[in-house]
């Protein structure tokens, strides 16, 4: 997905940023530092992917503000810059810590799988009021300003989630061509989803 996404906007560099205490959701199972592994094990290969360790170095709450705010700051106020999220996501965007200033340090590209394109009538009054002010459906409008769009974008759906993996792995079924090699080797070696199978089955 992240390079359909990276040939369809013309990006230079798509960063891939673990977060180490994900604010709206349950801290992960596995460690921080095994995530960033294998991230790094993943897109190990494509010059244009890059692994920004940056919130794992944070306490706290991992916070996209923060993140955004550091990036800009390095980037220079000109540069675009893109913040990639999933459908589900966008529609959760009103709940983010003081998430209308996120709007004025990037733009945000909304994957969507082809014909299932997030509708208003599924937005809070508030994120449809946003949309209808900053959304677009031509990456174009994101190419030509540093910030400030919600762009729509079709991606090719795959016909796995993270979740199917993550339950096959604690499983023990085969997540062969699910994953790349490299990352299904440093599960194995490091045991890391048969320990997670081994707590929930004595209840911790």
């Amino acid at each position: 997905m992240a390079e359909e996404l990276r040939e369809q906007l013309g990006l230079e560099r798509v960063r891939f940023i673990p977060a180490a205490v994900p604010p709206h959701r349950a801290s992960p199972q596995i460690e921080a530092f095994h995530r960033a592994e294998m991230v790094r094990l993943a897109i190990a290969g494509n010059p244009a992917f890059t692994l920004d360790n940056r919130e794992l170095a944070r306490s706290g709450p991992s916070y996209s503000l923060d993140t955004l705010t550091e990036l800009r700051a390095e980037l220079g106020t000109e540069t675009p810059l893109c913040l990639l999220i999933g459908s589900d996501a966008f529609l959760g965007l009103h709940t983010w810590h003081r998430w209308r200033e996120l709007q004025d340090l990037a733009h945000f590209v909304v994957a969507h799988r082809p014909g299932t394109i997030p509708r208003e009538d599924a937005m809070s009054p508030e994120l449809r009021q946003v949309w209808q002010q900053r959304g677009t459906l031509q990456p174009a409008d994101v190419q030509a300003m540093p910030a400030g769009r919600i762009l729509l974008l079709p991606i090719t759906a795959l016909d796995i989630s993270a979740s199917a993996i993550r339950t096959a792995l604690v499983e023990g079924r085969s997540t062969r061509y699910l994953i790349p090699e490299t990352v299904r080797a440093y599960i194995d070696s490091h045991h890391l989803y048969a320990r997670q199978a081994s707590k929930e089955h004595h209840g911790t």
